[in-house]
């Protein structure tokens, strides 16, 4: 009879790896399927715009993405994420331009299209060119590519290569540009001050190890003590020699130099850096290339540009539609529809300032620059007691908060803000300052080295180097995002609040006075964040409710979490992502 039972139970566990290997082999036949679909069946060709009603001889916006990937990484765009901001963009208006539409504008005063947008995707990445093709045939826009040039031809096939590139060109949705030869780092310091010289991407310690460094192109060659180990004459011809490497290899590859260029590191040429450096890069740069995006940071390119300094956003992943928006706004000047997402729960709540996307099961809040965004839960007011649940998956560095008792006409409040991983309580009475009641240092993020992205190329002097140059504050990285369950219950007078199901205030006293009001939530930027002065706040699986003390069930007042068949569905295709995410890595 034991064996019996044995022999089955070998069945079952048998039985059960052959249905996993069938999931993952049928996992591995989708997404081969996929791809030869769209190298086979391809046929979409781009469309060109009626050139003849565009009237703008004002400026055009640039965006180029550094990558997208299946389901976004801390570096790569989700796919899913870049359809939304090219079909926002799309329904704003905006009309894709070439290349020689920006030669055009600047050379001979042609006209754009009204709403006119230069977009690129940086990097010279296989992903980014398998995603984001559907999407420019979807929008009939057109993008350029910009690849390395010493990634033409070698084994890594991360990158595009010359017949990817050349075929690519056929069908008028790509055009092609360039970030340079190479992505060599020079001048290197660790965190410890320890001097590491000068590596290639791939030969660099983990990135939160690295303290300081240039680009190959932006300075001398120094030594420990940030004395130049070339002279002038060599520093010329080390950089000249790059050049001319990439103008070897394009033109071997492709048949033609790109025309467009974006220099790495951005915001460097032209802006302090050593000037006999900018010259020598100024003079093969005007050489070689027809234009260039030499800064990074704003969106918009008026009359008055240079075609050698035009400058472009690169949209970090995380970014949301409206944030996207909000950034094209502040730099143009120019009105934004933000994305709403589902109305019925949008008309649950009063728009204070900012811009809210109601996305399945998450509420995205969107500040202003420089200021909140803030959202009310109307006819909340009513009820003293409330509960409220919800994940806050917003980077780290931002403040997300939620108000409770919030007297808009007296402004007076209770708040919770969760900001740079700390929970902060506090209380503000009608004609008082806001006062601290308490502050909780969260339990540790975790993120990867190699989440990080580079972003510290600098020169600096000797003395500086010598006295242990003045470090970047020690907080979070910009772009790391964590998720918090919070829960929180106000009745009576007596706050409690659990994170992460972990109770860190529990029955706090609230002033007796403090007894009208409804529910707020709210958006605000860090400091810390010197790059982007606007934030979104994310609330997932989020329920307000009014608590009963388990004699009957809770009253719901706001609840986006999925339930019954849309929980199964949710699930289902979270299970199905992860085994095509895993077939990806692993083979």
């Amino acid at each position: 009879m034991r064996g019996k039972r044995s022999a089955a139970l070998d069945y079952k566990k048998k039985d059960r790896r052959k249905k996993i290997r069938t999931v993952w082999q049928f996992a591995i036949l989708l997404l081969v399927g996929m791809i030869v679909y769209q190298a086979v069946f391809d046929t979409k060709q781009y469309v060109q715009a009626d050139t003849t009603q565009w009237q703008n001889q004002k400026g055009f916006i640039a965006l180029s993405y550094f990558g997208v990937g299946r389901n976004g990484t801390p570096k790569l765009i989700a796919k899913e994420l870049l359809d939304e901001h090219l079909k926002a963009l799309r329904k704003q208006g905006y009309v894709t331009i070439s290349q020689q539409d920006v030669l055009d504008f600047y050379q001979k005063n042609k006209p754009l299209p009204d709403k006119a947008l230069f977009l690129a995707f940086e990097d010279g990445r296989n992903d980014s060119h398998l995603f984001a093709q559907p999407l420019l045939e979807k929008y009939n826009y057109k993008a350029t590519a910009l690849t390395y040039a010493n990634k033409m031809g070698n084994s890594d096939n991360k990158f595009l290569q010359p017949k990817d590139l050349l075929r690519m060109q056929e069908k008028g949705f790509w055009e092609m540009g360039t970030n340079g030869y190479r992505l060599t780092y020079i001048n290197i310091f660790d965190r410890d001050g320890t001097f590491i010289g000068v590596r290639d991407e791939n030969q660099l310690p983990t990135k939160n190890h690295v303290e300081y460094y240039n680009h190959f192109l932006m300075d001398f060659i120094r030594d420990q003590d940030m004395i130049p180990v070339e002279n002038r004459t060599q520093m010329e011809e080390r950089i000249t020699h790059d050049y001319q490497l990439m103008k070897d290899i394009y033109t071997e590859q492709l048949g033609s130099v790109p025309r467009v260029y974006m220099i790495m590191h951005a915001n460097t040429l032209y802006q302090g850096m050593n000037r006999l450096v900018s010259d020598v890069n100024d003079a093969n740069i005007r050489k070689l290339f027809a234009m260039h995006f030499n800064r990074e940071g704003n969106v918009y390119n008026s009359r008055d540009e240079s075609l050698y300094n035009l400058t472009r956003v690169q949209p970090a992943p995380y970014w949301s539609t409206n944030h996207l928006l909000m950034k094209i706004q502040k730099d143009t000047q120019q009105k934004m529809k933000f994305v709403l997402g589902d109305e019925n729960q949008a008309k649950q709540w009063e728009r204070m300032s900012g811009a809210e996307e109601f996305k399945d099961n998450r509420l995205i809040l969107t500040s202003p620059p420089s200021e909140n965004g803030q959202i009310y839960l109307r006819d909340s007011e009513n009820y003293k007691d409330v509960g409220f649940t919800a994940k806050l998956e917003g980077n780290v560095v931002g403040k997300q908060a939620i108000y409770l008792r919030y007297d808009r006409k007296k402004n007076a409040f209770i708040r919770l803000t969760l900001e740079n991983n700390e929970l902060k309580l506090e209380e503000k009475k009608p004609g008082s300052a806001v006062k601290e009641l308490s502050k909780t240092k969260l339990g540790e993020v975790q993120w990867k080295p190699e989440d990080l992205a580079y972003d510290k190329a600098t020169v600096y002097s000797k003395a500086q180097t010598e006295a242990g140059a003045p470090k970047e504050d020690e907080g979070y990285p910009i772009n790391i995002q964590q998720s918090r369950l919070l829960d929180i219950t106000l009745r009576d007078n007596q706050l409690s609040v659990a994170v992460d199901k972990q109770v860190l205030i529990d029955k706090q006293q609230i002033d007796a006075t403090m007894e009208k009001g409804g529910l707020a939530l709210e958006a605000q930027y860090s400091k810390q964040n010197k790059k982007d002065d606007i934030y979104d706040a994310i609330f997932t699986d989020m329920s307000v409710f009014v608590p009963t003390n388990g004699e009957a069930s809770d009253a719901i007042l706001f609840k986006n979490s999925y339930s019954g068949w849309d929980e199964v569905v949710h699930v289902s295709e979270k299970a199905f992502h992860a085994a095509i995410d895993w077939v990806i890595e692993t083979f």
